[in-house]
C-alpha cells in the first residue's frame, strides 16, 4: 500500500517527504537506462527533440510524458494504455518496499548535486511551507492534470530546494552515508550526466529525515506547473488520498547549490525586423556581428547595468537595453517591489510583449518558450520568427521574492540541473 495518502495528516511545521513505492524500468527490458530517459516535458523541444527521444527506445519515457494522437483525450488515452502495457509485461515495476531515493547528478564540470526523492504532502502557499516564484498558465496545467488523472501517477518529479542545517543535520548525514553504498542504478546521459539512485527504507532513517524537514520551507525551483497539478488534482478528491502528496526531489542548495539559467522567448510569426521596428525611440538597439557566445557575454555585461536583451533571427545579434523610463512608468505596475519592477522578465512582459509587441504571454501559437539557447536561436532563423534571450536573474532574488508571495513573471528562471525523466514514477494505486 502506498503509505502517501492513507493516514491522517499530523500536524507540521513544515515539509513532510514520505515514502513511496518508487516505479522503475528493468534494465533486463529496456537498451539502456539513459536510452529511456528524457529531460522534464517541457524542456524537450519540439518537434525535434521529441522525434530524438521517441526514436532512441521503444520505451522512452517521452511516450508517458507527451504522447502523441490526433486531440488531447486521445492523447491522455494513449499515454494511460502505454502505461498498463508497460506495467504488464514488466517494463516498469514497483520496488518490493516504500522508501525515499537518494539521487545524485554530477558533470564533467564538477558539478556535483544530491537529493532526496519522495512523495511531498501538499500545501497552500498561505503555508508558507512550500513557496512559488512563478505564475503558471491555466491551458498548461489543464493539459498536465488530465494527463495525471488518465494515467494516475506522478510521471516526474518537481525540483525544490531548501536551506538546511548544516552538514550534522540528520538527512544530511543519511544522505551522504547512503551514497557510500552500491546504488539501485548508475547511468550516464547523453548530455553527459552521470545519474545514480538509492533507496532509504530504514524505519530509523526516514524518522530522522522527516524530523529534520519538519521545521523546513521549501522554494519551487523547477516545475510550477506540475505543484499546481498536484494542488488542482488534490482538490478533486476528498482527503486521505494518495492525491495528497507529489513527487518531487529535495535538493539542499546550502550543501549543493544550483545552476540558474534564464527561460528563453521565440516569437512565432514575427521578424526580427518588425520586432525591432516596434522598439524605435523605446530601446536603445546595437547590432552584434560576433558568434553567441560572445553576444551572451556582450548581454551580461549590459544586465549589469539595466534592462537587455538579445534579439537574433535573422543572422545577427540585437542588444537591445537602455528602455525609455517613461515607457516604464506606464507600462510597469507600480504596486509591487522595486526588485519585482526591475526583473529583465518583468519588463519583458509587462512591456514589450504587452504593450509594444501585443503578444499574449500564454498563447502558444505567439510564443513559445525554450530553455535551449542554441535552439532558440536555430528555431527563430529557420522559422523566420524572432529569439528573445535573457540573462539569468540571480537565486536569492528569487528567494526573496518568494518569501515576500510575490511571483515572478512566467517562466523566469530555469534552475539546474533537473532531475531525469524516467528514473523513478509513483503511481498513485501502489
Amino acid at each position: 500500500m502506498n503509505t502517501a495518502g492513507h493516514s491522517p495528516a499530523p500536524t507540521r511545521r513544515g515539509l513532510e517527504l514520505t515514502p513511496f513505492r518508487g516505479l522503475r524500468y528493468d534494465p533486463e527490458r529496456v537498451g539502456s537506462l539513459a536510452a529511456v530517459t528524457s529531460p522534464p516535458y517541457d524542456v524537450v523541444v519540439r518537434p525535434d527533440g521529441l522525434h530524438h527521444l521517441q526514436s532512441a527506445d521503444p520505451y522512452n519515457i517521452v511516450r508517458l510524458i507527451l504522447p502523441q494522437a490526433g486531440t488531447p483525450s486521445a492523447r491522455n488515452e494513449q499515454a494511460a494504455d502505454t502505461l498498463r502495457r508497460w506495467l504488464s509485461e514488466g517494463v516498469l515495476t514497483a520496488d518490493p518496499e516504500p522508501g525515499l531515493y537518494v539521487y545524485e547528478q554530477r558533470d564533467g564540470d564538477g558539478m556535483l548535486q544530491r537529493g532526496l526523492i519522495g512523495a511531498l504532502r501538499l500545501s497552500d502557499p498561505e503555508d508558507g511551507v512550500v513557496l512559488p516564484h512563478e505564475d503558471v498558465m491555466p491551458h498548461v496545467v489543464a493539459d498536465r492534470a488530465a494527463l495525471m488523472r488518465a494515467t494516475r501517477t506522478n510521471l516526474e518529479p518537481l525540483l525544490l530546494t531548501y536551506r538546511g542545517n548544516g552538514s550534522t543535520a540528520a538527512t544530511a548525514v543519511v544522505v551522504e552515508r547512503t551514497v557510500t553504498q552500491p546504488p539501485l542504478l548508475a547511468t550516464t546521459t547523453e548530455d553527459g550526466f552521470r545519474h545514480r539512485l538509492w533507496a532509504v527504507t530504514d524505519p530509523a532513517d526516514l524518522v530522522a529525515i522527516g524530523d529534520d524537514l519538519a521545521g523546513c520551507q521549501a522554494l519551487i525551483a523547477d516545475g510550477h506547473h506540475r505543484w499546481a497539478t498536484y494542488r488542482r488534482l488534490r482538490a478533486e478528491h476528498l482527503s486521505p488520498s494518495a492525491w495528497d502528496y507529489g513527487l518531487v526531489l529535495l535538493v539542499d542548495t546550502a550543501r549543493y547549490p544550483l545552476r540558474v539559467r534564464a527561460i528563453h522567448r521565440l516569437l512565432h510569426g514575427v521578424p526580427v525586423a518588425d520586432a525591432l521596428s516596434a522598439l524605435d525611440g523605446l530601446f536603445r538597439v546595437r547590432r552584434l556581428e560576433v558568434p553567441l557566445t560572445e553576444a551572451l557575454a556582450v548581454l551580461a555585461d549590459a544586465a549589469c547595468a539595466g534592462n537587455a536583451f538579445l534579439l537574433a533571427g535573422d543572422g545577427a545579434f540585437h542588444l537591445v537595453d537602455h528602455p525609455d523610463p517613461a515607457l516604464l512608468a506606464r507600462t510597469v505596475p507600480s504596486d509591487r517591489p522595486a526588485a519585482w519592477r526591475t526583473l529583465d522578465a518583468t519588463i519583458l512582459h509587462a512591456v514589450l510583449l504587452e504593450h509594444v509587441w501585443h503578444i499574449p504571454e500564454d498563447d502558444p501559437t505567439r510564443i513559445a518558450y525554450i530553455h535551449d539557447t542554441a535552439a532558440t536561436v536555430a528555431k527563430a532563423e529557420r522559422d523566420g520568427g524572432t529569439a528573445v534571450l535573457l540573462h539569468p536573474v540571480r537565486e536569492e532574488v528569487v528567494r526573496d521574492l518568494a518569501r515576500q508571495g510575490v511571483t515572478m513573471p512566467r517562466k523566469s528562471t530555469s534552475f539546474g540541473p533537473k532531475p531525469a525523466t524516467g528514473l523513478v514514477l509513483r503511481a498513485l494505486d501502489l
